[in-house]
């Protein structure tokens, strides 16, 4: 699959952060403190994370404020650490704004933050690239795709934190553009797995809809297909109440590979459910 053809996603950030505003001002005191699975943060502290993204972006991209230095890096784990310090610095630092604070300024800095996705052009280099996908470089469709999938999973855990049984961000509109940015990651991911010239997985989603994605091996490298009528070495299929979670570490991966459904060598699943599209 040609990694230049752009996944849309930028005219879904207005009602992702409809949604994420909806439910956070209709909440009970009390729910701000809920845990949730993104790791030991609770509703007030992905709301608190969230709201950063949004100012870090308009500080680095619009007015090319970088703030705090990250030092000498030299690997991805060391951009994961640097990031992973940032985030923790400013949700511990956010603890003493109240949820009304919390509310009134994701509502003013999205609107500033989705005006200035808008003003990137698509095919010129961004700024920072999708380092969870393989990239050194990348252009500003993939960077914008990266950030709607960040927006996209925190929200996610925050409304699965308040009501299991809200799937409004598992249906087509807002999830398949998330599935098909965080695929990107398969081939990099995949890399390091030593398989046989064509071999070919098929990764299929079930649940509110269906989609089907195709990884084959071709003399040293994995690649996206956009179709194939080959016979699949191995199928996977995840329903779309796992797939989000296994890409964002919000589930374990034995826990993962219990639920995902696969034919031919298992190695293929266990490698699957190793996969993450976030940066950590």
């Amino acid at each position: 699959m040609n990694q230049s053809i752009p996944i849309r996603t930028i005219h879904l950030f207005e009602p992702l952060d409809n949604l994420l505003l909806e439910k956070l001002k209709e909440i009970e005191p009390k729910d701000w403190n809920l845990p949730t699975r993104a790791g030991s943060w609770t509703i007030k502290q992905i709301a608190a994370h969230l709201l950063d993204g949004n100012l870090r972006a308009l500080s680095m991209l619009r007015d090319g404020y970088f703030g705090e230095s990250p030092g000498e890096i030299n690997s991805y784990s060391d951009l994961v650490g640097f990031l992973n310090r940032l985030n923790a610095d400013w949700v511990k630092a956010t603890q003493r704004l109240s949820p009304a604070v919390l509310i009134s300024l994701l509502e003013s800095s999205g609107m500033e933050y989705r005006n200035l996705l808008k003003s990137l052009k698509p095919f010129e280099k961004a700024v920072f690239s999708v380092a969870w996908a393989g990239e050194e470089e990348s252009l500003n469709w993939f960077h914008v795709a990266r950030e709607y999938t960040e927006k996209w999973h925190h929200t996610q855990q925050l409304l699965e934190a308040l009501d299991q049984s809200d799937r409004r961000l598992l249906a087509k509109e807002f999830y398949l553009p998330y599935l098909e940015t965080s695929m990107r990651a398969l081939p990099h991911h995949f890399a390091s797995l030593v398989a046989v010239d064509q071999t070919l997985i098929q990764v299929e989603l079930k649940g509110e809809f269906s989609a089907i994605w195709w990884l084959n091996k071709t003399e040293d490298k994995w690649g996206l297909l956009p179709f194939s009528k080959q016979k699949p070495t191995s199928i996977l299929t995840v329903s779309d109440d796992l797939a989000w979670k296994i890409f964002t570490k919000g589930i374990s991966q034995e826990e993962a590979f219990k639920q995902l459904g696969f034919t031919g060598e298992g190695i293929f699943a266990r490698h699957f459910v190793k996969m993450i599209a976030v940066m950590g």
